[in-house]
């Protein structure tokens, strides 16, 4: 049998990756799923250790009985052989993005072709057909893919999505090695629930192994972490809001890229993690999907909230080119362990994330195991009597200045080309939306929650959402949202609007 070029080309991808050496992990183990309490914070773990389906959960359950995988099967990237958690200590080698020999002022936005308005969409055929039931038009459709990065652009991008994809395959087996069996019942997660954990760091496996191959020798390595948690609880919801940026990162730049080729796969990559981020808010007892549309923000908005979390990297570690804004707190984030989530104050774990801090709110005040529409217990849903934001509520702000270090071994620095801070943008679903700025301070101020709609009947600030300081409001759509980049005076952060 003749094979056809593309997919002799996407085997070639998938199988061999690139020539240089790799750490991989067997494809061929198959050692049974363990308790929670057990489970090893390594990222080394087997791709596929266990049955998915059926039988019992995590916990010592036994697994169920599974096919022996394929010897033929691509192997695996696997992680660092341990990873170390905590904070950076020493100074760094290199500081700053990386910076190419000549740097422009900036993106000059032209004018809109007339071929971009002038299809009459009228629901006719106006061009021949290339083949049987192929309407004319089209990108790519006559062309052998070739999964590669086509440019820096594309390059760095992946580079950031592998970034995100590492620390995910870490996250979730430090949280099932750090927190006992007793402590995820405590927080009504089963043994089944803690397998489905397990089981997302073995999907970050193979987004790691994927994105790696597209980039090749230099693709970035596994680095080691510093995580703001101390509970379940707290895990859960910064888990939840990791996902968040790490998903919307990437449709923020996925349309932009130059090979459709890898956008295609990476599209296939981050639906899954949109799914990771909908589980998490199930587990923290939010509703699952608050919103129409899922929301897209530029790399550097990713990179902002990520690389504090990233403590150091291995020697010799590809750099990133996207910038670091100042970090932005949300002094009354809305807390989902409250039954009132809007009466918190000052109960995050630190700026950025704004993950909820569980610690001292008991009793009434807590909302786990609460009765009627108060409960906020992992479910398949849970719809909440008192919302966790509202339009017209007043939000505090505070801010840092530039100049901070932040990230891989401290190695990168705070940076802000914008003005004096006048707005606060409100980045959800398909908006960007601005409301004023009052000033408190040089570096603190509040602002009013909007009252929009996206369309009729759906609120655009719901879910975990983004918002930031400005000094300007923009025009902007997903397309070009970007272009924001220059305005921005600290931020973005994660408001947990619903």
């Amino acid at each position: 049998m003749v094979l056809p070029n593309s997919f002799i080309v996407l085997w070639t991808l998938l199988f061999v990756g690139f020539a240089e050496p790799q750490d991989t992990t067997s494809s061929t183990s198959t050692s049974s799923r363990t308790s929670s309490s057990s489970s090893s914070s390594s990222s080394s773990a087997s791709a596929s250790s266990s049955a998915v389906g059926g039988g019992g959960g995590g916990g010592g359950a036994s697994s169920s009985a599974r096919a022996t995988p394929s010897s033929s099967a691509p192997a695996t990237r696997s992680g660092l052989p341990s990873v170390s958690h905590g904070s950076f200590s020493g100074r760094p080698s290199t500081t700053g993005a990386l910076r190419a020999s000549s740097v422009g002022t900036g993106i000059v936005v032209g004018g809109v072709s007339p071929a971009q308005t002038t299809y009459p969409s009228d629901g006719q055929l106006h061009d021949a057909e290339p083949a049987p039931y192929t309407p004319g038009g089209g990108l790519g459709l006559n062309s052998t893919p070739i999964y590669n990065a086509q440019s820096d652009f594309d390059y760095q991008s992946l580079a950031l999505a592998l970034y995100q994809e590492w620390i995910e395959l870490d996250l979730f087996h430090f949280g099932l090695a750090t927190f006992s069996d007793s402590d995820f019942e405590e927080a009504g997660l089963s043994a089944d629930d803690r397998y489905l954990i397990q089981f997302m760091a073995e999907q970050e496996i193979g987004h790691a192994t994927l994105i790696s191959n597209i980039l090749g020798a230099e693709a970035p390595q596994q680095c080691n972490y510093n995580y703001p948690f101390t509970t379940v609880r707290e895990f859960i919801d910064f888990s939840q809001k990791l996902t968040r940026f790490g998903e919307s990162g990437v449709y923020g730049f996925l349309p932009h890229l130059n090979s459709r080729e890898a956008a295609q796969l990476l599209l296939q990559s981050i639906s899954t993690e949109a799914r990771q981020q909908l589980i998490f808010r199930q587990f923290n007892g939010l509703f699952p999907m608050p919103i129409w549309f899922e929301v897209g923000v530029p790399q550097s908005w990713a990179w902002t909230l990520l690389a504090p979390y990233i403590s150091s990297c291995p020697e010799g570690q590809t750099r990133l080119i996207w910038q670091n804004f100042p970090a932005l707190w949300i002094l009354d984030q809305p807390n989902p362990a409250r039954v009132n989530a809007s009466q918190g104050f000052n109960e995050t774990l630190g700026a950025g994330t704004n993950t909820l801090n569980s610690t001292g709110i008991t009793g009434s005040a807590a909302c786990l195991n609460q009765t009627g529409g108060n409960d906020c217990s992992p479910a398949i849903t849970q719809n909440r009597s008192i919302p966790l934001s509202y339009p017209g509520r007043q939000v505090n702000l505070t801010w840092d200045t530039p100049g901070k270090e932040v990230g891989p071994n401290n190695s990168y620095i705070t940076s802000s080309s914008a003005g004096t801070a006048a707005y606060v943008v409100w980045v959800t679903q398909l908006n960007v939306t601005y409301s004023p700025l009052t000033l408190s301070g040089n570096s603190s101020g509040s602002t009013i929650q909007p009252d929009l709609e996206t369309f009729s009947g759906d609120p655009a600030i719901n879910g975990t959402m983004f918002i930031a300081i400005t000094d300007d409001d923009p025009y902007l759509t997903p397309f070009n949202i970007s272009l924001i980049n220059e305005h921005v005076v600290a931020g973005p952060a994660l408001y947990q609007s619903g």
